[in-house]
């Protein structure tokens, strides 16, 4: 094992909010590091959307590199790695990667995220027509044909939001059967969505990489322009879950400022039960740093630690 790497602050994962929580408690005079070992779901973007002041055109690679350069140069560290293990006492937290590396931290902040479950057998590939993120991504697909994939209450509720930007919209079960509420069936019934119990054998892209259609086991084809696939998500928990923190349906439970059950840690974005958008997750980085800053700053002090000193003013007169 290399040697052991003290930070005040010690953020692991590189994504939005982690970044923005890197950011503050860095530019707030605290020494922080984050441990990133790449890839997360805002890697995958080819297009990012819904960020103020960020082009559409700017993949989600430049814009973590963007990040990334920013919190460096307000005196943060980057460091690629996987944390494998942590361990809180007394004085703080030791964090240990896959490599056998280790650091100390004050403060930790899990910024780790969730990963979408995939179809299971997984699809054929499609390319630029396969979505996670309606709120990203369903404008995209204004009146255009459009499918959502899934067979529970979120996939049925997605098909008919869908229906608020496009009058096409199938909901492919891809050979599972429904799990879905008998209410939730009712309601589906009274929308003009089509349900196609069949299995999904084929893809067709075009040649810019968008899906142009879908073959079916009974050897129907239909085109659709994209759409969502809605199989819940697989929280990375497992750092948090190690110490104890409280956990609720997989998701980090954390109050308004990020903080966990267990006293100094933190989680933001992905791993906390909120909107997964990348404001909200620079929202909760930016709220997680600035509490952080409040437990760590040294002033202003309570007057009795400087009446103790023998260093307080003496009180004016009246």
């Amino acid at each position: 094992m290399t040697g052991t790497d003290s930070y005040d602050v010690a953020v692991v994962g590189g994504g939005p909010g982690g970044l923005s929580a890197a950011l503050y408690t860095a530019r707030l005079g605290h020494d922080t590091v984050v441990i990133d070992r790449g890839g997360g779901r805002a890697a995958m973007m080819a297009d990012t959307h819904n960020v103020i002041g960020v082009p559409e055109t700017v993949s989600g690679n430049e814009f973590l590199s963007t990040a990334r350069e920013q919190i460096e140069d307000s005196g943060a560290d980057v460091a690629r790695g996987y944390v494998t293990e942590l361990e809180r006492d007394d004085d703080g937290f030791t964090l240990r990667t896959a490599s056998d590396e280790s650091y100390r931290a004050e403060r930790v902040v899990l910024a780790t995220g969730f990963n979408d479950v995939r179809p299971d057998p997984p699809l054929p590939r499609t390319a630029r027509g396969l979505h996670y993120c309606l709120h990203c991504d369903a404008a995209v697909f204004e009146d255009e044909s459009v499918y959502v994939m899934g067979h529970g209450d979120s996939a049925a509720m997605v098909a008919m939001i869908m229906l608020n930007f496009t009058d096409e919209v199938d909901l492919l079960l891809n050979g599972d059967e429904p799990t879905w509420s008998g209410d939730t069936e009712r309601q589906l019934r009274a929308h003009p969505i089509e349900v196609i119990p069949e299995d999904v054998v084929g893809v067709t892209n075009d040649e810019d990489g968008w899906l142009e259609s879908m073959e079916f086991s009974d050897g129907s084809v239909r085109e659709y322009r994209g759409g969502f696939a809605m199989y819940g998500a697989e929280y990375n928990n497992e750092l948090a879950d190690a110490v104890g923190a409280e956990l609720n349906d997989g998701a980090v439970v954390v109050d308004d400022h990020g903080r966990t059950s267990v006293d100094g840690l933190y989680a933001v974005g992905d791993l906390t039960p909120d909107h997964s958008q990348i404001p909200v997750a620079m929202g909760h980085g930016a709220k997680a740093g600035i509490s952080i800053h409040y437990d760590l700053r040294e002033f202003p002090k309570p007057v009795e630690e400087f009446e103790a000193d023998g260093d307080a003013p003496a009180a004016a007169d009246d």
